[in-house]
């Protein structure tokens, strides 16, 4: 068969007596019956692209709330609690208890870039967009784009962003692929955190790879691009449960939300965890703090007086467009280009910075206990549980300030951050412990635990200072 064939070729569901014999267990039919359910699953993802077109073209187009606002009778501030508040920490707790369930089913943007690939020029990925990096370098820049523009806040801000993202992933699936996610695979800024997420969900797709080898091939077609046959891992998978059952071998399946990370014999990628250090524990952290930090205020302050005591105003001006800098006068929103260059100047050393100090205690562990397997990439990954609890609780911040608009008392919020903080950090030094015990050199491993303390320790500091000190 031609690989054109292979492309468009789209193959039945298994029938045989071991794909729907009662003997397997719920899960594995689960994933079955959704493999059925092709027409349905589109149509939910034709109605989640109305409903995401809804929420970020229509505000832009509304005047900006006045001071009498309320999440209930105006259009920009519900969308923005819907978008921010809601939808965005819910598609992170998502993908850590489900997988990657929201880019197999109900992701806008990888829907429309494989629709777009299914009737486009088909041409193959060129070599320079595959480089691992673009999904980190992605991040940075919207990240860092959004803090300028007041993505949260604005909703022209995230036409601008959200809807440039879209518009890109459309263009890159009708350019590249044929019934492929190229965008999602090479491209998409949300990726890498996914992907990191992922390794703690309880369900997976597990391949039995002797049943693999051992069945006649049945061609199918996997729109994310993963290498279904040697998949081990649930970062690149989308669970979109078009695998299901193929070749008798592909089942949904619990596990341990720990074995991915814990078990030496999956690779520990470097992307992942550069993505989960300096991505998702280091810029986005800064991201989440910076506007509440004392030390973005002093620095600001001790700027901006330096450039009037020298003379040097430029810098001090408010004219800025609004698609560059937050600039909404009517709600007295203004942000000088000293603000601006504040804002990148932190976010990116100090994301960097961050990045750089969680990263000792990996490293140190890895040179202590000199083992197949523990690399400082796995040691790194230890670090999972606490990336989750982190960008869930900056994205909260959201929802906190939202609902504090409307006058709710939040008296719990304190209690259940620290709970989630502490959570995160307590599974992050237990999976740390179990990859230091199993090498038997009691002192090292001791040291080793001690060396990932660091990491853990100085992000419990920084979001103890955020929520309770500063």
């Amino acid at each position: 068969m031609s690989n054109e064939a292979i492309l468009h070729f789209h193959p039945r569901v298994p029938t045989s007596s071991a794909a729907t014999s009662p003997a397997r267990s719920r899960l594995e039919r689960l994933g079955l019956f959704l493999r059925h359910q092709r027409k349905s699953i589109i149509a939910i993802q034709w109605a989640v692209v109305l409903f995401y077109s809804a929420l970020v073209v229509l505000p832009a187009f509304f005047p900006l709330p006045a001071s009498d606002a309320h999440l209930w009778n105006n259009l920009r501030l519900c969308a923005q609690f819907i978008f921010w508040g809601i939808w965005w920490p819910g598609v992170m707790l998502t993908t850590v208890a489900l997988g990657r369930v929201w880019c197999g089913y109900f992701c806008p943007e990888g829907f429309l870039s494989e629709l777009a690939s299914r009737h486009g020029r088909g041409k193959p990925v060129p070599a320079w967009l595959k480089w691992s990096g673009w999904p980190f370098f992605a991040f940075v820049a919207t990240t860092v784009y959004g803090q300028l523009s007041s993505v949260y806040e604005y909703s022209e801000a995230a036409l601008l962003v959200l809807g440039g993202s879209t518009v890109a992933a459309v263009i890159i699936g009708f350019l590249y692929g044929r019934d492929k996610r190229v965008w999602c695979h090479y491209l998409c800024p949300a990726s890498g955190v996914f992907a990191v997420l992922a390794k703690l969900a309880p369900l997976h797709y597990k391949v039995d790879r002797e049943a693999w080898d051992q069945t006649r091939p049945e061609p199918f077609n996997c729109p994310p691009l993963v290498d279904v046959r040697r998949m081990v891992s649930a970062s690149d998978c989308h669970a979109c449960s078009r695998c299901a059952g193929q070749r008798d071998a592909v089942t949904l399946a619990p596990r341990s939300p720990f074995d991915e990370i814990l078990d030496r014999s999956t690779p520990a990628r470097t992307v992942d965890a550069f993505t989960l250090l300096f991505g998702v524990l280091g810029l986005a952290t800064v991201a989440f703090q910076w506007t509440v930090s004392p030390w973005f205020r002093a620095l600001k302050m001790n700027t901006a007086t330096w450039l009037v005591d020298h003379g040097h105003y430029a810098l001090l001006a408010d004219n800025a467009p609004w698609w560059l800098l937050t600039h909404y006068p009517e709600a007295n929103d203004v942000f000088t280009w000293l603000d601006g260059l504040m804002v990148l100047t932190y976010l990116v050393p100090g994301g960097a910075l961050l990045g750089g100090l969680l990263l000792i205690g990996p490293y140190l562990a890895a040179r202590l206990l000199r083992a197949p397997g523990l690399n400082w990439q796995r040691w790194a990954l230890t670090l999972t549980p606490l990336g989750a609890a982190s960008v869930i609780l900056g994205l909260t911040m959201t929802t906190a300030t939202q609902l504090r608009g409307e006058h709710l008392l939040l008296t719990w919020l304190p209690y259940a951050r620290a709970l989630l903080l502490a959570a995160g950090c307590g599974f992050s030094l237990w999976m740390a412990f179990r990859l230091a015990q199993s090498c038997g050199k009691k002192l090292q491993a001791c040291a080793a635990w001690l060396a990932m303390c660091l990491p853990a320790g100085l992000m419990a500091a920084l979001w103890g200072m955020a929520f309770f000190v500063w």
